[in-house]
């Protein structure tokens, strides 16, 4: 049974979202704020949540802050965020903040469901092209036990932002859309919103580069999309 953390501070939207995660048979813990999200997650809880669906207008600690926290902590777990609009700025800063996905509220019961279950495959979904240890001038990948490193040192990436780097780096030179992407990478049809894919390749980078705004591994091809170096 997957096990959900549902953080929202509306108790009506909470209980409803609640009972359709529990008829879908996801454990459900709850919080309706930031702080009590976090302690949980600090607690008993975080050693079995798998996935949290985060409000982003939360009072005290906001949905932002929560999920810069929760990355910063080391956590790894997918994040949704919900929006109450389609606002660029909020969508754009959540996912800078370390979201995978995003829900603009109200939101159905097939499409949060469906928007779990992608995200949790993201997790438990084989590499692509799995082989030996492949070192790319310093960027070290084992395909077969999904880990990464930079220059011997373990880098922990979530994991949208790992199998982007594994489809990446399956074909260097390549150059992927941002509509491919979104289709072998999140597993799941997004109408062609690339704000997904732009976040993430942000904060891949951010991670396994040098000088993110001068990539060396994966690289922006203007007009088309991206690839996968060295250079």
């Amino acid at each position: 049974m997957p096990h959900v953390l549902l953080i929202e501070d509306d108790a009506s939207v909470r209980d409803g979202m609640e009972l359709v995660l529990r008829r879908h048979a996801y454990g459900v813990d709850t919080a309706g704020t930031g702080e009590e999200a976090l302690a949980l997650l600090a607690g008993g809880a975080g050693r079995r949540v798998e996935l949290a669906v985060l409000d982003l207008m939360l009072p005290g600690i906001d949905g932002f802050e929560v999920c810069r926290r929760l990355r910063a902590s080391g956590s790894t777990i997918p994040v949704i965020m919900l929006t109450a609009r389609g606002d660029d700025l909020d969508v754009v800063r959540g996912l800078e903040a370390g979201a995978d996905d995003y829900v603009v509220k109200p939101v159905t019961a097939p499409v949060l469901e469906a928007r779990i279950r992608a995200a949790l495959r993201r997790c438990t979904a084989p590499a692509p092209a799995p082989g030996p240890y492949e070192d790319h001038a310093g960027l070290g990948i084992d395909r077969a036990g999904l880990t990464v490193t930079r220059t011997g040192t373990r880098v922990a990436l979530p994991p949208t932002e790992l199998r982007l780097l594994l489809e990446l780096s399956a074909s260097p030179g390549r150059v992927f859309t941002r509509e491919q992407l979104l289709e072998s990478v999140w597993d799941h049809s997004y109408l062609g919103d690339s704000r997904l894919v732009d976040a993430a390749v942000g904060r891949l980078r951010a991670k396994i580069e040098d000088v993110p705004a001068r990539p060396r591994y994966v690289q922006t091809v203007r007009g088309f999309g991206y690839r996968f170096g060295p250079l």
